[in-house]
C-alpha cells in the first residue's frame, strides 16, 4: 500500500489524524499489547526472561524498554489503522547514516509484516542519554557548539542521494534494496498538500485569507528554486528532542521516520523553525566545514522555512499545542507563546523571501 505517496509529512497529513498510536488509554488494552509484544520478543530472543516497561514518548509510536538479561533495548510499535510500513525505511536510513559516521542507534529487528502480531515492531539499541531539548531547558547545553556539530552531521548525511523525491517507497526498498522517493520532481513533492495545509489554517482561524494569498504568491514566485537535478537525504524532523547527548557531545540522532529525498537547505531550515540566527550561523558554519552551501542558499532557506513552519502550524493547530501547559516539550520559557512564535516565524520566512531579512536576524 502506497500510503505515503499522498503524504507531505505524516503528522499533518496521515489519513487517521487522531488514530490511536499513543499508549492505549485503558489498562486492558495496554496489557493486551504488552502481552503480545512480550510473547513476540520471548520468541525472538529465545529466552523467557523478557521484561517490558513503558518508555513514554510523544512521537508517532508506542514505545517500551525491553530488558533481556543484562541488556536494555528500545522498542517501538506502529499500531495505527493505516498499517504504515515506513518503519522499514527508517531502519534502512539509520543503518546508512551510521555507516557514514553519524551517531545513531543500532537496529536489531524490524518487522512490518504484522503476521505474528497486529502491529509493526522495531527493536533497537537503547542509548541512555537525555534528548538535547531536556538538557537545554536545564541550562546545561552549549547550544552554539552543538549547532555546529549538528551542521557537520547534516553535511555528512547529504552524501546519500536517493532516487526521485519526497517520502520513500517501501516497496522499492523491499524489492531492490535502495531508497527511492515517490515523486518525479522535487517541485511536485514541495507543493504536495500545500493548498490543503493553508486552507486548513485559514478555516481554523490561525491565519487570514489575505495572508494565505500572500503565502501562495510567494511560494509560486519561488518555483525556479525547486528545480533540483537530484535530491539528498533529509531528516525532516530535525530538532533538539530528536538528538540525544550527554551535554558535551551528541550520542545519537534519532526519529528518522519522516526522512525524505529533498533539498540540501531543508534540514537547516528546520532548525530555523525553533532557533535564533546565532544558532543557525553555527549550524551553517559546521555544515560548511564539510560541504559548500548550495547555490541560492539564502532564498532556498527562506522558502523551506516557510514550507516547514506551515506544516508544523497544521500539526500544532490540530493537536491543540497552543493550549498545552508550560511542561509541554515545545514550550520554551525563552520564547513568547508558542502561537505567537509560530506566527512570527511565518512572517520571518515571508520577509526573507522578499529579501528584507537575513538569517542572522532570526
Amino acid at each position: 500500500m502506497a500510503i505515503r505517496k499522498a503524504i507531505y509529512y505524516w503528522k499533518s497529513d496521515r489519513p487517521h489524524t487522531i488514530a490511536n498510536t499513543q499508549p492505549p488509554s485503558s489498562d486492558e488494552e495496554n496489557l493486551g499489547i504488552a502481552n503480545q509484544l512480550n510473547d513476540y520478543l520471548t520468541q525472538y530472543f529465545n529466552d523467557g526472561s523478557v521484561k517490558l516497561t513503558p518508555a513514554g514518548g510523544q512521537g508517532n509510536h508506542i514505545t517500551y524498554f525491553a530488558y533481556q538479561g543484562p541488556t536494555k533495548y528500545f522498542v517501538r510499535l506502529e499500531n495505527g489503522p493505516e498499517k504504515d510500513d515506513y518503519m522499514a525505511v527508517e531502519s534502512h536510513v539509520l543503518e546508512s547514516v551510521k555507516q557514514l559516521g553519524v551517531p545513531a542507534p543500532t537496529v536489531y529487528l524490524t518487522d512490518t509484516s504484522r503476521s505474528k502480531v497486529p502491529f509493526a515492531i522495531q527493536v533497537m539499541e537503547c542509548i541512555d542519554n537525555n534528548d538535547l531539548n531536556v538538557i537545554e531547558k536545564r541550562g546545561e547545553l552549549d547550544v552554539l557548539a552543538t549547532a555546529e556539530e549538528i551542521g557537520q552531521y547534516i553535511a555528512m548525511w547529504q552524501s546519500i542521494t536517493p532516487g526521485k523525491y519526497g517520502l520513500f517507497n517501501p516497496e522499492v526498498l523491499h524489492n531492490h534494496g535502495r531508497l527511492e522517493g515517490y515523486h518525479d520532481t522535487y517541485e511536485k513533492y514541495f507543493f504536495l498538500n500545500w493548498d490543503v495545509h493553508l486552507d486548513f489554517l485559514g478555516s481554523a482561524g490561525f491565519i487570514g485569507e489575505r495572508k494565505i494569498a500572500e503565502l501562495k504568491d510567494l511560494a509560486n514566485g519561488a518555483r525556479p528554486l525547486l528545480q533540483l537535478e537530484a535530491g539528498c537525504l533529509v531528516h525532516k524532523d530535525l530538532a533538539l528532542w530528536n538528538i540525544l547527548g550527554d551535554g558535551n557531545r551528541i550520542t545519537a540522532i534519532v526519529d528518522w521516520d519522516d526522512a525524505v529525498s529533498g533539498d540540501p537547505t531543508d534540514d537547516l531550515s528546520l532548525l530555523g523553525c525553533f532557533h535564533s540566527g546565532d544558532v543557525l550561523a553555527s549550524a551553517i558554519a559546521g555544515y560548511q566545514q564539510l560541504r559548500s552551501l548550495p547555490s541560492d542558499f539564502e532564498q532556498r532557506f527562506w522558502l523551506h522555512l516557510l514550507r516547514n513552519i506551515v506544516f508544523k502550524s497544521v500539526i500544532r493547530v490540530k493537536g491543540n499545542y497552543f493550549e498545552k501547559s508550560d511542561k509541554f516539550f515545545l514550550n520554551n520559557p525563552k520564547h513568547k507563546s508558542l502561537r505567537q512564535f509560530t506566527l512570527e516565524r511565518i512572517e520571518s520566512a515571508c520577509e526573507g523571501l522578499r529579501g528584507n531579512k537575513s538569517i542572522a536576524t532570526l
